[in-house]
């Protein structure tokens, strides 16, 4: 696994690479990718011989895209390449902007596959990425005309991936279906899943944190671990994004990607060495060990919530429902909070609590590891008889680090005890540059690292946990109420409070 643990100034530059970017007028290709390859190309880690092919319906001169990216870039995203006016260098974007070119096509027509091979052939290398940067519903078709042109096909001097954002699927059904069109067209290890949250240095300090030092992973497991708590809290609602929602919901959008990869890094089990293989393997175990609930207790174990209309700093938010794009009936769920149990020995008996939502008060990713109480009968009958939990916090934004809960006794006669916060942010001890989270992940496409990549079994066993929430909310739709503002519904707090439990405070 050497890009958890690599230096990036040691890295050594991509290989002549085609990229294909699918999707090349949307948002994530101008917010995201381009300027992830923009910081890439300043860091060195991309050679010479990388060019960038837009691939979309739109007419666009090859000059013209270029120049659509860059205005894109100066005006709308210079904040993820660096500070101010000047943020964006024209020399090194002029360097970037030389291997910039662009087909048009329907990505349903054969012809734009034909056009494509003639675009390897100029090249001068056989490599080439194709990333799909497409709506789902075109993930099958592309795949399939890329491998009916043979643009799927490798040799021993010529790499062929292929990158697919998330959704990996709707429910297991699709999540098989897809997994099984993209395996017949090529090899697993040809296919690059992307989940952006993988990206972030503190998720992949996880590891790190977890199997470098010897003090955490004495106590990482259910002897001295009382629970688990996974939080992607949101203070914007759905903007744009409406029409995408109501077929989507929070439950789909974020729990069988983002938070069952951050549970996995969490509870996996110590790989055998730091390869991709082994490093995935224990992943998809440790999801494929998540009990699966009958409908009954999947309803019991669950919370979906939906933001009202709020108020946050003395400004008036809307409801979902008066959304752009939204019904005005919709039941879709814009919070989820759920419980779920891993069946193995180090974790058997320890709770994972995971919640995501819109609108809520604060904007925070974090995984809160909560430890069963010292004994402390020695202390009866004083304040020591009622502590509070310590906790090991890991924030993975906006505020990237750790921090570990002691308790130490407050000066003066009596006793009483005050708790210590121990640990670091990442901005204080790194230079941290201006990044989209994506750089890690696009670099390791590109030199062959799928260690940060999911894998099939993994994708599936994460939608097979799911089922039973889906297969109960198919049953009883409903949702409950919660301000835009506030940090969910009540009844996710009851989903703790009767396991003698509460969340953690956000931010």
């Amino acid at each position: 696994m050497s890009n958890t643990i690599r230096r990036k100034s040691k890295a050594e530059p991509a290989p002549p690479t085609t990229l294909f970017l699918f999707g090349a007028h949307g948002d994530l290709v101008k917010r995201l990718l381009m300027p992830a390859l923009y910081n890439l190309s300043r860091d060195g880690l991309l050679g010479d011989g990388l060019r960038i092919i837009g691939v979309d319906h739109n007419a666009i001169s090859d000059e013209a895209f270029a120049q659509k990216l860059e205005d894109f870039i100066r005006t709308e995203a210079a904040a993820k390449i660096g500070k101010g006016d000047t943020a964006l260098d024209p020399d090194l974007w002029a360097k970037l902007a030389k291997g910039i070119s662009y087909v048009q096509g329907d990505f349903l027509d054969d012809s734009t596959y034909q056009a494509l091979a003639a675009k390897i052939a100029d090249s001068g290398t056989g490599n080439a990425v194709f990333y799909l940067a497409t709506a789902p519903r075109f993930f099958s078709e592309v795949v399939r005309r890329l491998g009916s042109a043979g643009l799927l096909e490798e040799t021993p001097d010529a790499f062929r991936r292929v990158v697919i954002e998330k959704p990996f699927g709707s429910d297991l059904q699709t999540a098989e279906a897809l997994n099984a069109c993209l395996l017949k067209v090529m090899s697993e290890k040809q296919i690059y899943r992307i989940d952006h949250y993988l990206g972030k240095e503190t998720v992949q300090n996880i590891l790190v944190s977890r199997f470098s030092n010897s003090l955490f992973e004495a106590f990482w497991n259910n002897h001295y671990i009382d629970h688990v708590q996974i939080t992607a809290a949101e203070t914007v609602g759905v903007e744009t994004r409406g029409s995408f929602y109501e077929h989507t919901g929070a439950l789909r959008d974020m729990v069988p990607n983002h938070l069952f990869q951050l549970l996995a890094m969490v509870a996996m089990e110590p790989p055998a060495a730091f390869g991709a293989d082994a490093v995935r393997g224990e992943k998809a175990k440790v999801v494929g060990a998540i009990r699966p609930w009958s409908v009954e207790d999947a309803r019991a174990n669950s919370v979906r919530g939906q933001y009202a209309a709020g108020e946050v700093d003395g400004k008036p938010l809307a409801g979902y429902r008066q959304e752009g794009n939204v019904a005005p009936d919709s039941n879709t769920e814009t919070y989820v909070a759920l419980k779920v149990m891993i069946d193995n020995w180090r974790w058997v008996g320890v709770p994972f609590y995971l919640r995501t939502g819109k609108r809520m008060s604060v904007r925070d990713t974090e995984i809160v590891i909560c430890f069963k109480p010292a004994p402390y009968a020695q202390f009866r009958d004083t304040e020591v008889d009622e502590l509070q939990p310590t906790y090991l916090r890991i924030q993975i934004q906006p505020n990237e680090g750790m921090w570990f809960d002691l308790l130490a006794k407050r000066p003066g006669p009596a006793l009483k005890m005050a708790n210590i916060e121990l640990g670091f942010a990442y901005k204080d001890f790194f230079e941290m540059q201006p990044s989209t989270g994506y750089e890690t992940l696009i670099y390791d496409c590109l030199t062959g690292d799928q260690t940060l990549f999911q894998r099939a079994d993994n994708i599936e066993n994460g939608w097979r946990a799911v089922q039973p929430f889906l297969d109960a909310w198919q049953q009883d739709a409903s949702v409950e109420s919660y301000a835009a503002g506030e940090n969910g519904p009540q009844a996710a707090e009851d989903l703790l409070t009767r396991d003698g439990r509460v969340w953690h405070s956000l931010g």
